[in-house]
């Protein structure tokens, strides 16, 4: 899997509890209990990830930007829901609240402007982490019975980056679509990204990304389809100048980052397609040729570009090994638009339709 590289943490962490609605200023290293149903069984953890910049205002105070963040918090609800049960649905926040919350009570906080502002002077990119974790001290096998949000912060340089080498991993499943939860951030899911990522490297040894297939296992390799790498969504770009990207479903975790980024590609004019590719399909056009890039999106990563994709077959040998076409302009385009991207952040290009900028004052 992919790393941060660069980082630093702020000062100080925060916790939110659902139940009280209290609100607490924590010690960076603030802990949980040991004996914890999620330390044990990995109960109530779900978590998000949330890009933003910081620059001085017009007073010298730190100003926050967020770019449609409110589907951050929608997905953040969405796991935070799932991990509670029918009787508990009343705790969870509303968008506003963990807004409010995040935004105005955290990152505003005194104790985080001297970190903010050197981060601001060095136009850094930030990372807010909350995530969810039951403070009671107990190992029973149950919903949570303290539920808090806690979250961090920090800036860093980058993640994952180009070039990249992945591998796709037909033979582990990230999540059953059964279950409903490959469309949720939660902390269970990553087991299998890790697993398939120490697998990949025994084919690969400088694979930094798998990309997996759907819970189909029992039908011919193939007519599975390509869900999504193991920590980030995809995007292929064909020769045809079209550009592919996964329908939303049960196995693939809505992207944030990949709305805005295809809404920039559809605003240069190049037609982006929403659709499901079988591997089978997705072998043949890389084999025939006709496969220009391939992406992985995320918050941390933005967009980077495949330089080396190890395609495999039902005995997971290696079969055919995709690189990307630098020459065509479509590898240009995604390269632009992830700038792009980010520059939307800093005020620098204007938001597509359907993008909304968010700011705040801490």
């Amino acid at each position: 899997m992919a790393g941060f590289e660069g980082v630093r943490w702020a000062p100080r962490q925060m916790r939110y509890q659902l139940i009280d609605k209290s609100f607490d200023i924590l010690e960076p290293d603030a802990r949980v209990f040991a004996v914890s149903r999620s330390i044990h069984y990995g109960l109530f953890l779900a978590f998000e990830g949330i890009r933003f910049f910081c620059r001085r205002n017009d007073g010298g105070r730190p100003e926050l930007v967020f770019l449609n963040w409110h589907k951050n918090l929608e997905r953040f609800r969405s796991g935070i829901s799932f991990n509670l049960g029918r009787g508990q649905q009343d705790l969870v926040p509303s968008v506003e609240d963990m807004e409010d919350v995040l935004a105005r009570r955290y990152l505003g906080d005194e104790s985080l402007r001297d970190f903010l502002l050197e981060m601001a002077g060095l136009s850094a990119q930030g990372y807010l982490r909350p995530f969810t974790v039951d403070e009671e001290q107990s190992i029973g096998v149950t919903f949570p019975a303290r539920p808090s949000i806690r979250a961090a912060v920090c800036r860093y340089d980058r993640y994952l980056g180009e070039p990249f080498c992945g591998l796709v991993v037909p033979h582990l499943v990230r999540a059953v679509g059964a279950n409903k939860m490959g469309c949720l951030k939660l902390g269970v899911n990553y087991l299998m990204s890790v697993k398939a990522m120490d697998w990949a490297k025994t084919v690969c040894p400088e694979a930094a990304s798998a990309l997996f297939l759907d819970d189909n296992t029992s039908t011919p390799l193939e007519e599975r389809r390509i869900t999504e790498w193991d920590s980030s969504c995809c995007l292929f770009g064909f020769k045809d100048g079209t550009v592919v990207k996964i329908p939303e479903n049960d196995l693939i975790l809505p992207s944030v980052t990949i709305g805005g980024l295809t809404a920039l590609l559809r605003r240069k004019g190049v037609k982006v397609e929403e659709r499901h590719v079988k591997y089978g399909e997705f072998l043949e056009e890389a084999r025939a040729g006709r496969l220009a890039v391939v992406c992985s999106v995320g918050t941390a990563g933005i967009l980077n570009r495949c330089q080396k994709l190890v395609l495999v077959d039902e005995k997971n040998q290696p079969v055919f090994t995709h690189h990307p076409d630098e020459s065509h302009a479509l590898f240009k385009i995604l390269g632009d638009v992830r700038d792009e991207y980010w520059r939307i952040y800093q005020g620098q290009v204007e938001p597509p339709p359907g993008l909304k900028l968010y700011r705040y004052a801490a």
